[in-house]
């Protein structure tokens, strides 16, 4: 050491986890919605109601407890918690995206190491399509993504037959009439024209996810899809990861996904058509073909 230089200088302090020094408390409503028993309003109106208990004490709205050390029982039964797991797969096609199923199909859960756990998708991928599928047992996160009232991107490389036209493009961007009601505006992106197999591919980006929606949307054009890849759910992006294999999620990757997962706003409502309701007539640029 220098003459004169305090030790001050030298020295490293050593790093206090305050985590580490005081038990960690959680609100009673977080703990139930990430047990995926209820949204976090509903587990709020659980706790109203004298449902929740807290080491045989009625649980009250503020209160909070520590995870594997208070016993938390609604309507007497005691829940477990697990640590959070977060894990994405490659799924391929021809594997139904379920936990089970009653028929004996493979399911995405075969394909995920065993003694993981109690894990569930983040929604679906239909039999015919393959790519990013998100895996949680973080119930919260879980509602916030697939609530139909919030915009939680996704995106699709898509390969349909023939060749897109830009009318056809402007239609897609604009938002079809589905049967189901008018789906909400999207991206389309990428868009390559191979000619020697006839077909088209390009990157659709959607806000709302209904059942086989881009099959029936590319059917609306008169462009059946010949294959649907999902590349991207919010931040997470599929990248490299090979059909059929999954991994967990790193750090900074569950980081931005709740990040994300918290800012999600209202989409847009579809309006939708009252059974026996007459049709409205579609625009006028439709009417004239």
């Amino acid at each position: 050491m220098a003459h004169g230089q305090s030790p001050r200088h030298t020295r490293k302090r050593p790093v206090v986890d305050p985590e580490a020094s005081a038990p960690t408390k959680i609100r009673i409503q977080k703990i139930l919605a990430s047990a995926g028993l209820a949204s976090r309003r509903g587990s709020e109106d659980l706790i109203r109601t004298g449902r929740v208990s807290v080491n045989g004490r009625a649980a009250v709205l503020g209160d909070s407890a520590e995870l594997g050390t208070d016993v938390i029982t609604v309507d007497g039964e005691r829940i477990r918690i697990e640590r959070p797991r977060y894990w994405m797969l490659h799924k391929p096609t021809s594997v139904v995206t379920t936990v089970s199923d009653p028929h004996g199909r493979k399911t995405v859960m075969h394909l995920l190491p065993e003694g993981l756990g109690p894990i569930h998708p983040v929604g679906r991928l239909d039999r015919d399509s393959s790519g990013l599928l998100l895996l949680t047992n973080d119930g919260e996160l879980t509602q916030l993504l697939l609530h139909p009232s919030h915009q939680s991107e996704k995106d699709y490389r898509v390969t349909v037959k023939g060749t897109l036209d830009q009318e056809q493009v402007e239609k897609i961007q604009k938002g079809l009439y589905l049967e189901d009601g008018r789906t909400a505006p999207a991206k389309l992106n990428k868009l390559r024209a191979d000619p020697d197999t006839g077909t088209s591919t390009f990157v659709l980006t959607l806000i709302e996810g209904r059942k086989r929606q881009i099959r029936r949307m590319m059917l609306a054009v008169g462009r059946p899809v010949k294959k649907l890849t999902r590349i991207r759910m919010g931040p997470i992006v599929l990248g490299r990861l090979p059909v059929g294999k999954a991994r967990p999620l790193r750090a900074e990757e569950v980081r931005s996904l709740k990040a994300y997962a918290a800012k999600l706003k209202p989409a847009p409502r579809a309006r939708k058509r009252s059974p026996g309701a007459p049709s409205k007539s579609p625009p006028r640029s439709d009417r004239r073909r």
